[in-house]
């Protein structure tokens, strides 16, 4: 089977880390993949990555957010999959406005359409940066009733996106998984290279919407002693200001955005508890790659982390007064060597019931299958 994968290659964020994966396990099962992605107008000629053709769309301005095309993308995608002919096309939407046109495109074409839909999002809308992303799922349904199949990571954006009248027959619920063989525990020199008995981790985007200043006040309210350790992994808007007010006086260690995955893997090895603050998420990545390490594992339930973490398998906090909690919370993890030790045990078990990439990538054949079973009926059913 042809698959057209249309997504992003860059900058760095959830959905490149996602698009990687799924269509790396693709072409280890043996489909025929092609990437489609927004790269620079000048970088016209089709290009090879790994074992597939890399088309590039040309666009304006793309953020890890949302991405602008240019006047002549939807052209240029067009006469793409005119060439490539795929099976299906797969996009993992990138907040475009191309993301409405494909529907129209690919049934002009004749080829079935998959999307997968993983803007962040709040339960509630408890503050502007939540309120915006329910209004981006709003504004979403619609167009993705238009989609042969929408996949989500979790049974809320389901029901969320239902509310908002697309039917449930069009989506699938598949979540995202890792490689618990690649993301297990093992040995790791960081607490030695950062003179620690205990380390706590965040991995993530410095904004405002990952809340990681509520983490750091409560860091610095806990009054951590000098055996333990806060890494921050990742860069963003917020890192200059939050750098400069919190320091490696507090015990806080900023490393910056960890391109290399096995660095970023040394690093979940060698830490207890991975904390996750956010006030609007999908279902985080960095979580998951947390819980299979085997790392204790505290997140707000904003998105779907709180359902990756029910019944026992992590602490979940509420996404209002979040830095009171973690500092009442700190001081116990850093106590508390069994508890931490308990919860990574139940945070990678959790993994393994329900979140290996494997066993997901399977689940994404059998809808492939059946999108392409329909797609048949339906064309040979006379009017």
């Amino acid at each position: 089977m042809h698959i057209a994968w249309l997504g992003k290659k860059s900058p760095f964020c959830g959905n490149v880390t996602y698009g990687r994966e799924v269509t790396n396990a693709l072409l280890d099962r043996g489909y025929q993949v092609s990437f489609l992605h927004f790269a620079q107008e000048e970088d016209t000629a089709a290009q090879v990555w790994r074992d597939c053709q890399e088309v590039p769309i040309p666009f304006l301005y793309k953020s890890q957010i949302y991405t602008i095309p240019s006047f002549k993308s939807s052209k240029v995608l067009i006469e793409a999959l005119r060439q490539l002919k795929p099976d299906l096309v797969h996009a993992s939407l990138t907040l475009s406005p191309l993301d409405f046109l494909l529907p129209e495109i690919c049934e002009e074409l004749d080829i079935p359409l998959v999307a997968t839909f993983h803007p962040a999002f709040a339960r509630k809308p408890r503050n502007l940066t939540s309120g915006t992303q329910q209004l981006t799922y709003q504004f979403y349904a619609p167009f993705l009733a238009n989609y042969d199949r929408v996949i989500v990571f979790s049974q809320i954006q389901q029901d969320l996106l239902i509310r908002f009248g697309v039917p449930k027959a069009r989506i699938a619920v598949i979540p995202n998984g890792v490689d618990p063989d690649k993301y297990s525990p093992g040995l790791s020199k960081l607490k030695t290279d950062l003179q620690a008995q205990r380390i706590f981790v965040y991995q993530g985007r410095v904004a405002m919407e990952k809340n990681v200043e509520s983490l750091l006040r409560a860091w610095k309210q806990a009054e951590m002693g000098r055996d333990s350790k806060l890494v921050i992994v990742g860069s963003g808007p917020l890192t200059p200001s939050l750098m400069s007010a919190y320091g490696e006086d507090l015990g806080v260690i900023w490393r910056g955005f960890v391109a290399d995955e096995q660095a970023r893997i040394q690093i979940l090895r060698g830490s207890d508890v991975f904390i996750l603050p956010s006030l609007v998420e999908g279902l985080s990545l960095s979580l998951l790659e947390a819980m299979a390490c085997g790392l204790a594992c505290v997140a707000t339930d904003a998105g779907a982390d709180g359902e990756v973490l029910e019944a026992g398998a992590g602490i979940v906090l509420g996404t209002h007064r979040v830095a009171p909690q973690l500092q009442t919370l700190l001081p116990i993890f850093q106590d508390h060597a069994e508890l931490t030790l308990l919860l990574g045990r139940k945070a990678r078990q959790r993994v393994l019931d329900r979140y290996t990439l494997s066993r997901n990538i399977t689940r994404l054949e059998q809808l492939y299958h059946q999108v392409l079973q329909q797609r048949q009926i339906y064309s040979s059913t006379p009017v």
